[in-house]
């Protein structure tokens, strides 16, 4: 199996909010990199393949930010 990555566009309106998002991605097992962009408003991720996309958008959701849209490996998901 080869890593996932997944892609959010997550509404941060300051360096807080996107620190935020910053500091969960951290803690979660199975990340292996990430990058969140305030200027994007989005968060891409690189995952370990037991990572899945329903657990990375609900720790992105704990930090009480919008996630408007998602992907998976390039196919678009669901955000609800």
């Amino acid at each position: 199996m080869s890593d996932h990555q997944y892609k959010f566009n997550v509404a941060m309106s300051c360096g807080g909010c996107s620190g935020a998002v910053e500091r969960i991605l951290k803690k979660l097992e199975g990340v292996k990199s990430f990058d969140v962009s305030l200027e994007s408003q989005t968060a891409t991720i690189a995952t370990e393949p037991s990572l899945s996309y329903e657990t990375v958008l609900a720790a992105i959701k704990k930090t009480g930010k919008t996630v408007n849209s998602g992907e998976a490996d390039g196919q678009t998901m669901s955000v609800e």
